[in-house]
């Protein structure tokens, strides 16, 4: 399954970063940067084309990168100026290190299980107080969907989800729609989460 999802991202490369990499997202990314100080450690968790990770430095924040796709780690590497870095989500093992975390339409693609370890992993990560932004495609689809694993959540799944991960508390929750076009029709779940 994991390993299904990280071969579609690095045969795919090229449509997933055209599709992505000029998305204007400053309303989201502002929202998240609002939450921190200028100069914050941001981790861009599953980066992607490195769209966000570009917008993080060019507003002055000290970031780092990763993603699980050895593929996009060289597209984003290339586009940021930064050394991304291949690390898949459960091996994430940093300690009080960032002020924010930035999971962008990324830990998604884990089950439910898998997905309790990892937002562990994210709260060790994150100093006391640290702030994580995630987003999940809103439904309650869980499964193989277009050669990649999903789990969706609503607003209530994941209230009842939350109760796995009491390092965290909700400090905001909306549903957008996708900003890629053609695709305004899909919903998102978007959450600001503050380590306790």
């Amino acid at each position: 399954m994991k390993t299904k999802t990280i071969e579609y991202y690095n045969e795919n490369v090229s449509k997933f970063v055209n599709d992505t990499q000029d998305v204007v997202f400053c309303a989201t990314q502002d929202m998240f940067l609002s939450y921190l100080n200028e100069g914050d450690s941001i981790l861009d968790f599953g980066c992607g084309s490195g769209r966000d990770t570009k917008y993080f430095l060019s507003k002055g924040y000290k970031v780092d990168a990763t993603d699980g796709s050895e593929e996009i780690c060289k597209v984003a590497s290339d586009y940021t100026g930064i050394n991304v870095k291949c690390l898949l989500f459960n091996e994430l093992d940093e300690i009080d290190k960032y002020d924010g975390i930035w999971a962008c339409a990324s830990i998604l693609h884990l089950d439910k299980d898998d997905l309790i370890d990892v937002f562990h992993r994210i709260a060790r990560a994150l100093k006391d107080n640290g702030i994580l932004y995630t987003s999940f495609k809103y439904s309650e689809f869980e499964g193989m969907r277009n050669g990649r694993y999903f789990t969706d959540f609503t607003i209530e799944s994941f209230n009842e989800f939350q109760t796995n991960i009491p390092e965290f508390v909700i400090e905001k929750k909306c549903i957008t729609s996708d900003v890629r076009v053609g695709r305004e029709d899909e919903k998102w779940l978007n959450l600001i989460m503050r380590k306790k």
